[in-house]
């Protein structure tokens, strides 16, 4: 897979996240079918939540990369919620620091933790902080790992549900892959209006499975240019999906490749400082039409440059084409595909370019950080006790 032979795999020490990457359409078919059998149980426990209380809050939370399911999904559930029910997307980090900025006696709260192993102090934080401090407190925990803190610790509790993503999306390598898209489309599958079709389904996995199989050489080519610096753009969501692209890069050359994120048209206020001869950009081209044009315009500035640019697309565009140096098109037929469904496969493209660019920098992706710098699950966190 990704023209890398097991052996290689192998030998630099690479196995555990190529393997994460490329299993995600097989993951995303399980998850979606074990996820049907139990959807009456989740979605009436969310329901009654709601016709319990005049409003509620609906607050994603996580660290890191499991932060950035929620900050992803938020924009997409907006557009289809009901008038009581406000979405927002707080990480751990920010609820465990600063509690009463997030929280509030009087509101009533759903808090879903997305939660790769379920057992980082802040997310554990987060749970007892809510439970201290809001009235009528609710949870969801959407997690990779059955025996984490989180889920064994809301086992018990009737306000609280439980979701166990597929037993493969628990990672084994450093960097959360499957992980991170499972939890995105267990999440927007439970809280969206529309909810996830079997053609939807159907469709994303068959295009995912094409991109995976396809990839690889232009990936090869863009690895091979010198760059030492890069910027992921995108708009609305995809946006946000930035923020992980380049959370993936960062953590897989180990630092060596400076790696930023910004919106399509925040990058000029500012943050387009940061490009010199040695940077590219990929850009998340939104399939919405509106949105598209404010992506195309970055795209046309960037060109006129001389920025290279990888230009992440739904199907043909020859604009597109004449503008970046590199196109790459995630649709393989005649299917429509929302900015949801897109930010799904665009991912797996920034997961797989950030692998192949660790294995080039001679860096172990399994393990970027063997120093121990950097972990798995984070270390060294102190939780202060908290007074109301």
């Amino acid at each position: 897979m990704f023209n890398l032979t097991p052996e290689k795999l192998e030998q630099t020490k690479a196995t555990h996240t190529a393997t994460e990457i490329h299993q995600q359409p097989e993951v995303w078919q399980q998850l979606f079918s074990e996820f049907t059998d139990r959807k009456e149980t989740y979605k009436q426990f969310i329901q009654k939540v709601y016709a319990k209380h005049e409003h509620v809050r609906v607050v994603f939370t996580g660290a890191g990369t499991s932060a950035f399911v929620g900050d992803t999904l938020v924009p997409e559930l907006r557009k289809q919620s009901k008038s009581n029910v406000q979405f927002e997307s707080i990480p751990t980090t920010d609820i465990v620091s600063n509690p009463t900025n997030y929280f509030s006696e009087n509101k009533p709260t759903v808090l879903v933790s997305f939660a790769r192993s379920g057992n980082s102090p802040e997310s554990v934080a987060a749970v007892s902080l809510g439970e201290q401090i809001i009235k009528d407190f609710y949870q969801v925990i959407i997690t990779c790992n059955n025996e984490g803190k989180l889920a064994k610790n809301a086992k018990s509790d009737d306000n609280s549900l439980v979701i166990l993503t597929p037993e493969k999306s628990h990672d084994k390598g450093f960097a959360m892959t499957s992980s991170f898209t499972s939890m995105l489309l267990t999440a927007y599958s439970l809280f969206s209006e529309k909810g996830v079709s079997d053609k939807e389904m159907n469709s994303l996995t068959v295009n995912a499975t094409k991109c995976l199989d396809d990839f690889s050489d232009i990936i090869d080519r863009i690895v091979d240019v010198d760059f030492e610096r890069i910027v992921y753009l995108g708009s609305g969501l995809l946006g946000q999906l930035a923020h992980e692209a380049a959370l993936k890069l960062l953590e897989l050359s180990a630092g060596k490749v400076v790696a930023l994120h910004e919106s399509s048209l925040g990058f000029r206020h500012g943050p387009k400082s940061v490009l010199n001869d040695k940077s590219i950009v990929m850009l998340f081209i939104s399939q919405d039409p509106y949105t598209r044009k404010y992506d195309l315009d970055i795209l046309r500035e960037l060109h006129a440059d001389g920025v290279k640019v990888v230009a992440l697309t739904t199907k043909d565009d020859q604009e597109v084409e004449q503008l970046a140096e590199w196109t790459v098109h995630v649709i393989h037929n005649e299917d429509e595909l929302s900015d949801f469904y897109l930010s799904l496969l665009y991912i797996i493209f920034a997961q797989a370019f950030s692998l192949k660019k660790s294995i080039q920098l001679g860096i172990t992706p399994d393990n970027p950080s063997p120093d121990g710098k950097v972990n798995r699950v984070v270390q060294g966190v102190t939780i202060h006790p908290f007074e109301n």
